[in-house]
């Protein structure tokens, strides 16, 4: 409690701070997505600045649904990371360095998602563990290179603290980095990203020509 402060009024001031948190987000604003009006996207494999080599697969693996539910047409992720390697691209980084031109010309979507990881996998401490994903993400137009939507998002998963001081701490993060060779949480964390930015009433994408859901906010 705030000192010198009476009970009832410090929970009103925390409260109203709470309430400014929560309206900090800015509304997004969509002139250059409403003029393009894209009805088709390709996924591009995320580029990577993590240490973990399969974040961009694994990724990739959790995007195509919600664009797909937005109302979008999404070509198959995993046939554009072949077409791209059998056409010289063996990498993601080279992969995202394709000229929209060339997009265009050889893929024929409207608009193309760029990711970039910066963080993935799993960090371990002297009494705790935490999943952690941070990703950025851009929609641009393939014709004309104009920037449709952007959104940035970390999420994360810890061990807490295991309820018993020291000793329960240390064999809370044993217990946790034991389980999470088996069971890994960047999937999940991944998908809550996607529903965090993609669904975002605020600044999230719009719905797509192809929504199947009587949209708020649409194209």
């Amino acid at each position: 409690m705030m000192p010198g402060l009476p009970g009832k009024f410090t929970s009103i001031v925390a409260a109203l701070l709470m309430t400014g948190c929560v309206n900090s987000q800015q509304p997004y604003d969509y002139t250059a997505l409403k003029k393009s009006k894209p009805r088709s996207i390709v996924v591009i494999p995320p580029a990577n600045n993590s240490v973990e080599v399969n974040a961009p697969y694994v990724y990739l693996s959790t995007i195509t649904r919600p664009l797909a539910e937005k109302g979008y047409y999404v070509f198959p992720v995993s046939v554009i990371d072949h077409f791209m390697k059998e056409n010289g691209l063996p990498t993601t980084a080279e992969m995202n360095n394709v000229p929209l031109d060339k997009i265009g010309e050889n893929i024929g979507a409207d608009a193309v998602l760029y990711i970039t990881i910066n963080d993935w996998g799993q960090k371990y401490q002297f009494t705790s563990s935490v999943s952690v994903v941070n990703v950025e993400m851009k929609l641009v137009d393939v014709k004309t290179g104009a920037l449709l939507w952007k959104a940035a998002k970390s999420a994360e998963q810890g061990s807490g603290d295991g309820g018993n001081g020291l000793a329960g701490a240390l064999l809370g993060a044993l217990i946790t980095q034991i389980a999470s060779s088996a069971i890994d949480h960047t999937p999940n964390l991944s998908r809550n990203i996607n529903q965090a930015v993609i669904y975002n009433e605020i600044n999230g994408l719009l719905e797509g020509p192809y929504s199947q859901i009587k949209p708020k906010k649409q194209l």
